[in-house]
């Protein structure tokens, strides 16, 4: 008989190896993410952090270890079996059609589980689409574009959501409102992971940051822990 798992783990990532063709990327990734929290995963450029997304979903090559969604194996699943165990993947190219509306693009992903957001409450979070409903993608901003990036995932009833560099290049005012967003999704129960350069943006959401260097956790950051270990961090991170 297996012991059960605590009911607050969503998330578990043991001995992860990843491979691009004969690239090895990841060499054993450890960590946990329960329901609920915010985690960030920082690193220098190349480190394997957006590697590390896209192993969860079965967007790499070869695979090896354990990745437990929910309590089930996942690390033989197909990416579109990943999906509908409720895993989102925002990339950081975020995929805009360019000739759709920015309404045509946020209905266009399938719903992968029950319990997504209504493009009525999706409206209510993101005014700007709302706006710009009718907008070609080609003409949304950046920012509007990372909120559509994002919007689309919400619809879907996608609950993990893994976020690649989602302030990256974006206005000072738009980042504050992804800031908002993600506390927001957390108070509504959603679990986040986010790749994040930006340490000023992710410091004071995240519940816990992962330090990777060389496809492997070096360091393991709590919010409580921050101060403390602040200096170590920037050593860590060059920042």
């Amino acid at each position: 008989m297996t012991s059960a798992m605590p009911a607050t783990e969503l998330l578990r990532v043991t001995d992860l190896h990843a491979f691009y063709g004969e690239s090895h990327i990841l060499h054993g990734m450890d960590f946990v993410v329960n329901r609920g929290e915010v985690v960030t995963l920082l690193g220098r450029n190349g480190a394997g952090r957006t590697t590390t997304l896209r192993a969860i979903l079965g967007l790499t090559g070869r695979r090896s270890g354990s990745i437990m969604v929910n309590g089930r194996e996942t690390v033989r699943m197909a990416t579109h079996q990943i999906a509908h165990l409720g895993v989102g993947y925002c990339p950081e190219e975020r995929g805009i059609f360019a000739s759709l509306s920015a309404e045509e693009n946020l209905l266009l992903p399938p719903l992968v589980a029950s319990g997504g957001m209504t493009v009525d409450e999706i409206y209510a979070m993101f005014p700007n689409l709302k706006e710009r409903r009718a907008s070609p993608g080609m003409r949304l901003s950046g920012g509007e574009q990372q909120m559509l990036a994002i919007a689309r995932i919400l619809r879907t009833g996608a609950k993990l959501l893994l976020l690649d560099e989602i302030s990256e290049g974006l206005a000072p005012v738009i980042v504050q409102a992804l800031g908002r967003m993600i506390r927001t999704l957390k108070e509504r129960g959603y679990t986040v992971i986010m790749v994040e350069q930006n340490f000023r943006f992710a410091a004071p959401l995240a519940d816990r940051h992962y330090v990777i260097e060389h496809g492997r956790i070096v360091e393991t950051v709590t919010m409580a822990e921050l101060d403390s270990k602040l200096e170590k961090l920037h050593l860590l991170l060059g920042v």
